[in-house]
């Protein structure tokens, strides 16, 4: 089988996928019942390829490497990974799984982008071959983050698995691989926690949006790129690291600093945040946004990328 994959559904997230496979000299055979897909395409991957260009490209990359077709029959024919990126609907997924569970190779690995649909839910009317199933979700922008959370459901295969990572791997991808399957799997779960917390403090008017973004772009989202959450907490223990914070906060945990559920959203609270978004971004539009976020984001990479090298150069001079 060759070595191609199938973007089942052309939304934000399949394009993003469909310029990434692109950009590393991948085949992509594309499908998507919106006529509009196609379109939708050009103006992701024209306005993606600038920076993916400055990360670095595959030698073979190029936009011409993704085939749209009529028929779903034909996009999945001979794909090694089928990329399934439909809308986030539960019963939608279902179905068109099943039916790409009918109608492809059996030795294709079937991939959802779902954000965190369970792999247990999503096969329920797959009969073929729901071993083969497995989620691999992205992070938007698909053709810059590297991170893929691929998770295993009950019944699939190590096989599959291994392909999965396999693929996203040589495509460049960060694999984060989960072999018990999770509500919202991880990134997901920490971003919802810090989700609902703002909402809260939107609904009490105890902060603005912009406040909000201000204190993680200014603050520890700086931080994160380099180490996460968890590791920063271990430097910020100093010499005692992560025992020395458990110990010394620990107590604090059980303060009421966050409400973990969520609030209820109500017209007040959606108009709020919705105007505070349009307030920060200061007259700017959707596109011109994504463009400055790209940007941010490619220098951001770059930079991470040019300290492991440094650090891997240290590591071979024994310094």
């Amino acid at each position: 089988m060759s070595k191609s994959v199938a973007c089942i559904g052309m939304g934000v997230i399949g394009c993003g996928w469909a310029s990434h496979f692109a950009g590393q000299g991948i085949e992509v055979h594309a499908w998507d019942p919106d006529p509009k897909s196609e379109d939708l395409f050009k103006k992701t991957i024209q306005q993606a390829w600038p920076s993916m260009e400055k990360l670095g490209l595959s030698e073979n990359a190029s936009p011409d490497l993704v085939f749209f077709h009529k028929e779903i029959e034909e996009a999945v024919e001979s794909c090694s990974l089928i990329q399934e990126s439909s809308p986030e609907r539960l019963e939608l997924k279902q179905n068109l799984l099943s039916t790409i569970d009918k109608v492809s190779n059996s030795e294709s690995v079937i991939a959802s982008s779902t954000s965190g649909y369970l792999v247990s839910d999503l096969i329920l009317n797959c009969e073929i071959a729901p071993e083969r199933i497995v989620v691999g979700h992205p992070f938007n922008p698909v053709y810059l983050l590297p991170l893929v959370e691929l998770v295993a459901g009950p019944e699939t295969s190590i096989s599959a698995m291994d392909t999965a990572e396999s693929f996203y791997k040589d495509s460049g991808k960060v694999v984060l691989r989960l072999e018990k399957e999770v509500d919202g799997f991880i990134a997901d779960r920490l971003q919802e926690a810090m989700w609902r917390e703002a909402l809260h403090m939107v609904a009490n008017g105890e902060a603005t949006v912009e406040q909000l973004d201000l204190s993680i772009t200014a603050g520890p989202g700086l931080r994160w790129a380099l180490m996460g959450p968890m590791l920063t907490f271990h430097l910020a223990g100093g010499e005692g690291g992560m025992a020395h914070m458990l110990d010394h906060f620990g107590p604090s945990l059980k303060s009421p600093w966050t409400r973990l559920e969520a609030p209820e959203l109500t017209e007040s609270l959606r108009n709020a945040v919705v105007g505070g978004c349009l307030e920060e971004a200061a007259g700017k539009s959707v596109a011109d946004l994504v463009l400055e976020r790209d940007k941010g984001l490619t220098a951001i990479i770059q930079t991470l990328k040019d300290l492991d090298s440094a650090r891997s150069e240290e590591e071979q001079n024994g310094e």
